[in-house]
């Protein structure tokens, strides 16, 4: 079986622990998502998604279900 674990970002308006607890059963009943967190102590709330077989655009659907704001993320290496 192939490997597709794959590590997807967001940019996001989830900024608090209250709107995590909102977002929690949204991201946790989608299948294809094996892990997720929010830095929502960062400027850009940063949501990182471990996928497996989910998309980037069904996860963005996911969340704005939840009734938050979502767009792809590119991650600056330094």
């Amino acid at each position: 079986m192939e490997n597709n674990n794959q590590n997807l970002h967001f940019k996001t308006n989830i900024n608090c622990s209250s709107c995590v607890t909102k977002v929690t059963p949204f991201l946790d009943d989608a299948e294809g998502i094996c892990h997720w967190d929010v830095d929502t102590t960062g400027r850009d709330k940063v949501l990182t998604v471990k996928s497996e077989g989910i998309t980037e655009q069904e996860i963005i659907e996911t969340v704005l279900k939840a009734g938050f704001k979502i767009e792809p993320y590119a991650l600056k290496v330094e």
